[in-house]
């Protein structure tokens, strides 16, 4: 299976029978799944969601399978949601967002929804508030991991406070350890900004003939390195608050862009946000902001800006906001930040050259 692509070039991740239908398993347990169960699939089967959590899910469990497309298409999954009764719902942020803001939602009736995973990306609080109030889904689950974890490492429960549901990614699946480490590998303490790592049945055997992109991905000891910032508290939730590779250094200052995203999805007239860093010779780093409004919303520059300003400390503030209708996506539905960047700095130096 092949990395997603969101920071480089995608790797083959070698997964076993073992890793994945174990894997499979284990999500629909924490799904609840049963013969009764209906998913509408309309993410990728070449890709760990559709092919692990979706086909292996419904195939440990006896639950119907439903291909609404194939390829994305937000009317065509709320029209399978509601001409087949299903009672599970899977997506990627994105894919959500555009079935929440589809003009023909309200005309679809998706009573039939009880639970379903958003995963795939960082999963915005807001989002998950509208899935669970507009769409039905009063026990959706965030599902959290990579590729080299078969995917699927943490997981929320139905029985989460719903605060817990939409701010965390749930606690470590069974049969597998998690730890976050500082970057001289130590495990810090609960509530401390750490490196996520996880080990386990779910660990692939290694990237496809690429001995030390293995080698710098699993340690001795056999933890995966997930390159990815999270904190845990006392209960073992887990929230992930970014990327290494995205946090932004401004001025000395470490921001980290999924914090700025959750905020922007507060104004109601954003639908999506997606944050990131491009050197500034001043301070190190300066933030760009590339936002999408809802459909028969408008916002200016200068009117967000001010908005941030009055709710957030002012080197948090970016100082760029490009409007758009779409990102640079991967094939399986995520954001490629660091197409985002190339893109930023190249417009920006464009109108400084101007």
């Amino acid at each position: 299976q092949y990395t997603s692509g969101t920071t480089g070039a995608p790797k083959g991740a070698t997964l076993s029978h073992y890793n994945i239908l174990n894997n499979g398993f284990m999500v629909g347990e924490s799904l609840g799944l049963n013969e009764r169960d209906r998913m509408v699939i309309p993410v990728p089967l070449y890709h760990c969601f559709g092919m692990v959590m979706a086909n292996l899910g419904c195939i440990t469990h006896g639950s119907t399978m439903i291909y609404p497309n194939d390829a994305f298409d937000a009317e065509l999954t709320l029209r399978a949601v509601a001409e087949e009764r299903a009672s599970i719902l899977y997506g990627v942020p994105t894919m959500f967002i555009a079935m929440l803001d589809h003009p023909s939602r309200a005309q679809m009736d998706l009573s039939t929804l009880r639970s379903g995973i958003m995963a795939g990306a960082t999963c915005p609080i807001e989002v998950m508030r509208r899935v669970i109030d507009q769409m039905h889904m009063a026990e959706v689950q965030i599902a959290y991991g990579m590729t080299e974890t078969s995917p699927v490492s943490l997981q929320t429960g139905p029985d989460d406070e719903l605060e817990l549901r939409v701010t965390t990614v749930g606690r470590t699946q069974p049969q597998l350890e998690n730890k976050l480490v500082d970057a001289d590998g130590c495990i810090v303490a609960r509530g401390q900004i750490g490196e996520l790592c996880t080990r386990g049945y779910s660990v692939m055997l290694g990237y496809w003939e690429n001995p030390q992109a293995t080698a710098d991905a699993i340690d001795p000891a056999g933890w995966m390195h997930s390159g990815d910032l999270a904190v845990m508290d006392e209960h073992g939730h887990v929230r992930i608050v970014g990327r290494n590779k995205d946090m932004i250094i401004r001025g000395g200052e470490n921001i980290y862009p999924r914090e700025l995203e959750e905020f922007f999805y507060t104004h109601p007239a954003v639908a999506d946000a997606q944050v990131i860093g491009i050197p500034c010779s001043r301070y190190g780093e300066e933030i760009v902001a590339w936002i999408k409004l809802h459909p028969g919303h408008s916002a200016t520059v200068e009117e967000l800006q001010g908005w941030c300003k009055a709710r957030i400390a002012h080197f948090k503030v970016p100082r760029h906001i490009r409007f758009v209708d779409e990102y640079p996506m991967t094939v399986t539905g995520k954001v490629q930040k660091f197409r985002m960047r190339e893109i930023s700095v190249a417009e920006i130096s464009a109108v400084s050259a101007g």
